[in-house]
């Protein structure tokens, strides 16, 4: 009986895990791991901000509120305005995601370790139903 409950306690457990997938995924290079995150992740963070928030695309084509910087994604290896402890988070995103992979891959070989990058860019973000901002500042 308590075999039978335990293994029904497991699928239950599993099929919960199924239906919310981690807000976060790992994605290795060459020179360690960054992460992806999910637009809904992103939302719930952004409510007690605590990171850096940089877009990427270039040319600028809207951000994201809160956004803390805009880094060409093929200048980020000579950018004066990232942050000096190489520990801080960051949150990279452009439009697709294309850029901002790219610029991840560049910012884990210049030795951040705690990187995220927004699956599928900004579009993903206005498709989960939230809003970018057309302004820049």
């Amino acid at each position: 009986m308590i075999v039978k409950q335990l293994l029904i306690a497991i699928l239950l457990l599993s099929s919960v895990a199924a239906a919310h997938p981690s807000p976060k995924t790992s994605v290795k290079t060459e020179n360690g791991l960054y992460y992806q995150l999910e637009p809904r992740a992103l939302k719930t963070q952004l409510l007690k901000k605590d990171f850096v928030l940089i877009n990427v695309h270039t040319p600028f084509e809207g951000k994201i509120a809160g956004t803390d910087a805009f880094i060409a994604f093929d200048n980020i290896s000579g950018a004066k305005n990232l942050p000096k402890n190489k520990n801080a988070e960051i949150v990279i995103y452009c439009r697709s995601g294309r850029m901002s992979q790219i610029a991840a891959v560049q910012l884990v070989k210049m030795g951040y370790t705690n990187l995220r990058e927004l699956r599928g860019g900004f579009n993903a973000w206005v498709a989960a139903g939230y809003k970018l901002e057309q302004r820049q500042r």
